[in-house]
């Protein structure tokens, strides 16, 4: 009987598949800035990345070049769902909420702010644990009970912009923070808070919480353990401010916090960590940061004023395509003269090689042969006919030769008087060179460095590249003075 091998366990795919799922469909976004912006700001967009955080990109970097366009062609890769986006101008600092791929896009103005390092620099115990921002926030709306078109608008956007929960499934472990957005009717004003959430046992002694949170006491000043868990006090004066039936729950799981025991009464508190908004909604528009005004919240317009403004932008967009296509079709006549144009320069070059390896064009003419009757020409010049020897009647001319007289390697060229004499002179110059000093002392130095070893050949051209460097130094410098007088 054969040994049966042993089966090995199959790998557990359906929980990452099911993570990855989530992780996509949870709701993205950029945080970032456009133009000159100022210090501050740049600090209040890092705080709300710290906000959107996990589903946000931490160290998205911003450059002057970068558009628009560019972050929307990365952001259906990433799976980016908002862009939030902050501008300052002499007015003041204002925030744009992007939903992609096909908008609204909504504009706030931000009255005031405050950045998180001066909310953590308030508190007397703030929570910087670096853990709670592993787990997005919970989402709590106030006061968005309006039935108004743009105010229902804003708060799906709210809404949108966060991953959403399941009641009950949700573990309350990974509920760490919470994101308040507050509505005021009569103002018009939104209040952004960020805050994080703690649990913390209610009913016990000041002692017995000391050691269930595993804290030490100092039992020095008490006979016996008794004394210390039957003191008085229950709790400190901050603790019974904020602890009270408006905040006491009684917990349906267990939770890692000591002495918060399922089914046990609890007290939920909350520390700000930053940053502080106070927004005001100007308009929503159509699109991302370009199309047609759905709601403004200072200037109203008519039926007609709007379809006029329809209009006027459809006439642009049509503009605007028919110069895309008159750029496409010149680029293409462009490309088209471009190619005649090396056609015809590679043909020329093929021509100019073919005549100087000397093959002849079979669809060139011959040229023609001159066929002069010398022995008439010399009996009309000198007056009687030539010598039976001088002139061999019936031998014709050879053929003319199509090369110019300066190419041919045969034939010599003349040359002038004038010519003559400037060889002459050069010739007598050459000779007074040869008895200057000048002269000698290179006939010297030509010497002196056939004898010279390859090392000492080395040394003396080094030093003749840094002299020249030198010289080259100097006339820059020269050149530099001259510029500034100028």
């Amino acid at each position: 009987m054969g040994k049966h091998k042993k089966q090995g366990k199959k790998k557990k795919t359906c929980q990452v598949d099911t993570q990855e799922e989530n992780y996509k469909s949870a709701p993205h976004s950029f945080v970032f800035h456009r133009g000159h912006v100022g210090k501050n700001v740049k600090h209040l967009v890092s705080d709300t990345k710290s906000v959107m955080e996990p589903f946000t990109a931490k160290n998205l970097q911003v450059r002057k070049k970068n558009v628009l366009k560019d972050y929307v062609s990365v952001a259906g890769l990433l799976h980016v769902s908002h862009f939030i986006i902050y501008t300052k101008t002499d007015l003041g600092v204002y925030m744009r909420l992007c939903r992609l791929p096909r908008g609204p896009t909504l504009t706030f103005k931000v009255h005031d702010y405050c950045l998180s390092s001066d909310v953590v620099s308030s508190l007397k115990k703030p929570n910087l644990e670096q853990m709670q921002y592993n787990h997005h926030p919970l989402l709590v709306m106030n006061n968005f009970t309006s039935k108004e078109n743009h105010i229902k608008l804003m708060s799906s956007m709210f809404q949108n912009m966060f991953p959403s929960i399941n009641v009950h499934k949700v573990k309350l472990n990974d509920v760490k923070r919470c994101v308040l957005v507050n509505y005021d009717t009569e103002s018009n004003l939104i209040d952004f808070r960020h805050y994080n959430i703690k649990v913390v046992p209610v009913g016990m002694s000041r002692g017995v919480k000391k050691i269930v949170q595993a804290k030490v006491p100092n039992l020095g000043k008490y006979n016996d353990i008794s004394e210390y868990m039957n003191r008085a006090g229950y709790s400190s004066e901050s603790e019974v401010e904020l602890d009270g039936p408006a905040n006491e729950v009684i917990l349906p799981q267990q939770m890692k916090a000591r002495g918060s025991i399922k089914s046990a009464k609890s007290a939920v508190r909350l520390t700000e960590l930053g940053p502080r908004l106070k927004l005001e909604l100007i308009r929503i528009e159509e699109g991302i940061c370009d199309g047609q005004v759905m709601y403004h919240g200072f200037i109203s317009k008519s039926e007609e004023e709007i379809q006029a403004l329809k209009k006027m932008r459809e006439k642009k967009k049509k503009l605007k395509e028919s110069r895309r296509q008159q750029q496409e079709a010149n680029l293409k006549k462009k490309e088209e003269v471009k190619q005649l144009h090396k056609e015809k320069s590679l043909e020329g070059i093929r021509r100019k090689l073919a005549e100087d390896n000397g093959v002849e064009d079979p669809g060139a003419e011959e040229p023609e042969i001159e066929e002069d009757d010398d022995v008439k020409f010399y009996k009309d010049e000198v007056g009687k006919l030539p010598d039976a020897d001088t002139f061999i009647p019936g031998v014709k001319k050879r053929k003319l030769d199509s090369k110019p007289a300066a190419q041919s390697g045969n034939k010599k060229m003349k040359i002038d008087s004038s010519d003559r004499k400037k060889q002459s002179k050069s010739v007598v110059k050459r000779k007074q060179d040869s008895n200057s000093k000048d002269y000698k002392e290179n006939k010297d130095k030509k010497s002196k460095r056939e004898n010279m070893t390859p090392l000492q050949k080395f040394m003396e051209r080094k030093k003749k590249k840094k002299k020249q460097k030198e010289r080259k130094k100097a006339k820059r410098l020269v050149k530099g003075k001259g510029k500034k007088k100028q």
